[in-house]
């Protein structure tokens, strides 16, 4: 883990250097954006969310203060300049996602060269697939003449197999959760998987992640575990999480759980689906996005069934939902999360609405305690009494 810790300052060096040969940086924002499509036009794709609570007093002065904390946080640290990876984009890729990013949009408009793709609202009939593939032809085509390039069908493959290739380690760390003992606590696991949202050099991140996995397989083979068979086991999902905005994850573990999941745009969400290399490649890119299950489209079946199978697959004892303030999407569909996992697998949901501040962590620690002794008796009931 210490390669990783030492990721965000490496990747900076690597942006710098990219720069200074004269690449140009795409800055993108959400998990619909097409990573493999700009890579293919010899841009380098780079993730602007901020997760940081510093940046939000500054934004708070043009945005409301009710809007989501990583809303505020992304265009504060724009503004601000106090992010470099905005700095550094020559562009904005973006897309119709919530109400509250598609206006923010508008104004990051006004620092960057900006192209919006209109993202289908919904998730049945056979349109969404045609209009999704013609929105991600028209962003080809922008890219094409705003870089004076031509994006060919080979480069395009090219970068979908190397995206790929990153999915699947991603897919083999998660594997590690299938099982009772894990040997990575699921924070130090939330810093190893961010870094798939912003790396210049891809092929150095899979190599990381590869180095990452043979040293988990060693501690296996060594019995070196960071839980017990009795602490409960938690799914995380909802919004996104990142570095300053993980009070959620810490207090989890700090109260006696494991994170064995975190089913969120930055976690196993993406990560799960791959894009199919035998299909046309706009096609097939427009088919993985459009198979991301995210509570701004309707109906949100997908969501429901990757935490159907985070579920079994990582035998959790129970669910956080973390909800951002001010987040409606996901705020809305807790109750219907709630309610599924309730029937579906019987097991307890908690909802909780939070921003960046620290200033509710106590509070939380109460309600994350609660929730942990009731996992423990569940499990208290359900073992063997011994005679």
């Amino acid at each position: 883990m210490d390669n990783f810790g030492k990721y965000s300052e490496e990747n900076l060096a690597a942006l710098a250097k990219a720069k200074e040969a004269g690449k140009t940086i795409a800055g993108l924002y959400c998990a619909f954006a097409p990573h493999e499509l700009v890579m293919a036009a010899g841009a380098i794709p780079i993730g602007l969310c901020s997760t940081r609570l510093e940046p939000i007093g500054a934004a708070e002065r043009v945005l409301p203060t009710s809007l989501c904390p990583l809303i505020k946080s992304s265009y504060g640290a724009a503004i601000t300049g106090s992010c470099p990876y905005f700095k550094a984009s020559d562009f904005i890729i973006a897309e119709t996602t919530c109400e509250g990013k598609k206006k923010m949009f508008e104004l990051l408009g006004e620092w960057k060269p900006i192209i919006l793709l209109e993202l289908p609202q919904r998730t049945d009939g056979t349109y969404a697939l045609e209009w999704w593939v013609s929105e991600l032809r028209r962003c080809q085509a922008w890219l094409e003449e705003r870089m004076g390039v031509k994006v060919t069908e080979e480069a395009l493959r090219d970068t979908i197999r190397t995206m790929n290739r990153e999915r699947r380690l991603l897919q083999r760390l998660y594997s590690f959760y299938h099982e009772d003992k894990v040997p990575l606590s699921g924070v130090s696991m939330h810093t190893a998987l961010l870094g798939q949202v912003s790396p210049v050099d891809h092929q150095a991140y899979a190599t990381a992640l590869e180095n990452l996995i043979s040293h988990l397989e060693e501690r296996v083979e060594l019995g070196l575990y960071a839980n017990t068979e009795a602490q409960p086991r938690i799914l995380i999902t909802g919004c996104p999480t990142g570095n300053g905005s993980d009070k959620v994850l810490r207090l989890v573990e700090e109260c006696g759980g494991i994170i064995v999941g975190q089913e969120s745009c930055n976690g196993i969400k993406t990560a799960s689906i791959l894009v199919d290399e035998e299909k046309e490649p706009l096609v097939a890119l427009a088919e993985r996005h459009l198979s991301i299950g995210c509570a701004v489209r309707t109906p949100n079946r997908a969501r429901f069934d990757l935490i159907d199978r985070l579920v079994v697959q990582h035998k959790v004892d129970g669910v956080v939902d973390l909800t951002w303030q001010g987040c409606h999407s996901y705020n809305i569909e807790s109750y219907s999360l709630r309610r599924h996992l309730q029937e579906r697998h019987g097991i307890p949901t908690l909802q909780v609405v939070t921003d960046y501040s620290e200033s509710d962590t106590e509070q939380l620690r109460t309600r994350i305690a609660a929730l942990m002794e009731l996992l423990d008796s569940r499990r208290e009931s359900l073992s063997p009494v011994s005679l």
